[in-house]
């Protein structure tokens, strides 16, 4: 969620948990103009007690865990007085976890796409947080955007978030259960997740959602997989015909197994 008014914040807490969310998160970490002109997002780290106030108010009407997420800073905030100041603030709040996205925020002069790769990453600078408010847990975010990558930040920290990686190239997701938690399952194919598609596109076309507001969100599953190039364009041009349907999957599968029988049935 993303406010800086205790008691919204608090009232839509209460909203969330009847809905089952498992952990309720505030977003002290976007940098967007129009998040900061309504007092939301990254521009708060300069005001750790409000956002303190913030949880404490969201922890009064949950038992659900209520988490913070932020940078390691904003414009010319010191790294290491400022993060800590902050991190401490949320610790008083009793916060049950914090996800610190490893780059700084800068409010002016860059994008809010601009902030999510021109500020340098500082990993370790998140492994001595980690270290020093342990056993808090702290999850780590930022540039992180291979399993090994994964694993590797794991020996520091105790969680990683992957955002545009998991995004962009969904199917190396299909290796977390079995390298990451050691679970022993059968590795999940591209067939298997377009005839599951499949059967999703089909029922949201019948409720009138159009086939390419489904297939956007897929044009990664085929990253690094001969025919990647085809299996992009089908998705995005044969699925804006009309009347366009499931069919549009078996095809963009056709084009990096073409030499299997394949048919996706709804």
């Amino acid at each position: 969620m993303g406010g800086s008014n205790p008691r919204e914040l608090a009232e839509a807490t209460a909203i969330g948990a009847e809905f089952g969310y498992a952990e309720i998160n505030l977003n002290v970490g976007c940098p967007s103009d129009r998040v900061q002109s309504g007092r939301f997002g990254a521009c708060l780290m300069a005001e750790p007690e409000l956002v303190a106030d913030c949880v404490r108010a969201m922890r009064g009407v949950t038992d659900r865990p209520i988490t913070v997420k932020c940078r390691i800073g904003i414009d010319d905030q010191d790294v290491e007085t400022g993060l800590d100041h902050f991190a401490d603030a949320m610790v008083a709040a009793n916060v049950d976890a914090l996800y610190v996205h490893a780059r700084k925020a800068w409010l002016s002069g860059l994008s809010p796409k601009e902030n999510r790769t021109i500020p340098p990453l500082d990993h370790d600078r998140v492994h001595r947080l980690r270290t020093r408010l342990a056993p808090l847990p702290v999850m780590i975010n930022g540039g992180i955007d291979t399993i090994d990558s994964a694993l590797e930040q794991l020996r520091h920290t105790d969680g990683v978030m992957m955002g545009r990686a998991a995004y962009h190239n969904p199917l190396q997701l299909a290796e977390v259960d079995s390298r990451i938690f050691g679970e022993e399952r059968e590795p999940v194919s591209l067939q298997t997740v377009m005839e599951q598609m499949a059967s999703y596109a089909d029922a949201q076309l019948a409720d009138g959602t159009r086939m390419n507001q489904i297939t956007r969100h897929m044009l990664g599953l085929a990253n690094g997989i001969s025919g990647a190039r085809q299996f992009r364009q089908i998705l995005s041009v044969e699925a804006c015909r009309p009347h366009a349907g499931p069919e549009v999957l078996e095809r963009a599968l056709a084009a990096v197994m073409p030499a299997r029988e394949l048919a996706l049935t709804p």
